[in-house]
């Protein structure tokens, strides 16, 4: 028996690494044309080019990750089928689940690498590639910070505080901006419930003016709606869109931890659920695509052809359902934890139900 799993797990090894080149020689190619005018638009050297691409590696592998643990496992599992070695084995007394075990353990094993990945390697590979990206080929530079659901930023001549829920649109909530004069004394503050910019000029609902008089007193005034002509605008409020990918998974558990909005709070746990249940998606798909190989094969007569596909196509089901969940979950309508972990639970659970009954 340690024979027939040495070999089992040989085959899956040889599977996953040549899939895991094939995406990785596939998405580099494709990413690499993409974005090579860039880097020579800025001058960069070849060097860079290399570190960059070199560096996207652990990424590629983060995203591609479930899919290589599926389709190796439904290649071994396939081939040894088309070379009618499964029928011999199970001719021999050898039960299914036997043959599949050394398969979902070495797709357990490759799932736990992935997470150690995610943890220890791809916060920093992800880290170099914004920089180099964002600040050496688009020269784009965080103006300012993020704390506690606030973005702060000092303009040309004042300072920006204000709250921004959908960095893709331009509405802003209790925004603010305070001017200084040439001795850094406050010489005017604007408050506002919301902020919009809409065709090069700013709009300000239901706020209040605040304007200095001989540095010691105030006026103020309300207003309803009124446009202002700040000298900043949103495209310069650049913040790293994907500044979460760059946190560790304990990072994401500490950010979840330190939010304070129930929103706030709501999003960071859905990414840091959703982060693990993603690396995790691996092993109920393998569960599942096993059974669904042998299906195929009993059904059509056809194994790889038309089994890899199939396990495609499930694949892209499993994970259309996963972005539903989630999106479902970042809106508050469902718990964090149910979107993460629901579609595992039913995917190993009927994995392993239609494993045994082709096992029977």
């Amino acid at each position: 028996m340690k024979l027939l799993y040495r070999y089992i797990l040989q085959l899956f090894i040889k599977n996953i690494f040549m899939l895991m080149a094939s995406f990785i020689a596939i998405y580099v190619l494709i990413d690499f044309f993409e974005k090579i005018d860039n880097f020579m638009e800025k001058g960069k050297s070849m060097g860079l080019v290399i570190k960059f691409f070199l560096l996207n590696i652990p990424f590629i592998l983060d995203q591609m990750g479930p899919i290589c643990i599926l389709l190796a496992g439904v290649i071994t599992l396939g081939v040894l089928n088309h070379s009618n070695e499964l029928i011999a084995l199970k001719a021999c007394g050898i039960p299914l689940k036997k043959i599949t075990a050394p398969i979902i353990g070495a797709g357990l094993a490759f799932t736990l690498l992935f997470l150690a990945m995610s943890q220890f390697v791809l916060p920093k590979t992800i880290s170099v590639t914004h920089r180099i990206w964002n600040k050496e080929v688009k020269g784009r530079v965080a103006l300012g910070i993020y704390r506690n659901g606030r973005f702060y930023y000092r303009g040309q001549d004042g300072f920006y505080s204000f709250a921004r829920p959908d960095l893709k649109r331009d509405n802003f909530y209790n925004f603010s901006y305070a001017s200084w004069d040439a001795d850094y004394r406050l010489s005017s503050l604007i408050a506002a419930e919301r902020a919009l910019w809409d065709a090069g000029t700013w709009t300000l609902f239901n706020g209040q003016v605040q304007t200095s008089i001989d540095h010691e007193k105030f006026i103020s005034e309300t207003f309803s709606d009124r446009v202002f002509a700040f000298p900043e605008k949103p495209a310069d409020f650049f913040v790293p869109e994907y500044y979460s990918k760059e946190l560790s998974l304990t990072g994401l558990y500490q950010e979840a931890l330190r939010k304070n909005s129930p929103e706030e709070k709501n999003r960071a746990w859905v990414e840091f659920y959703g982060r693990i249940s993603y690396i995790l998606l691996g092993l109920p798909l393998l569960l599942l695509g096993l059974p669904l190989l042998l299906f195929v094969y009993r059904s059509w007569g056809r194994d790889l052809s038309l089994a890899i596909p199939v396990s495609c196509g499930m694949a892209f089901a499993c994970w259309g359902t996963w972005g539903t969940l989630q999106s479902l979950a970042k809106a508050g309508y469902i718990n964090p934890l149910l979107a993460a972990g629901s579609i595992h639970i039913f995917g190993i659970l009927l994995g392993i139900i239609l494993l045994m009954r082709e096992d029977s």
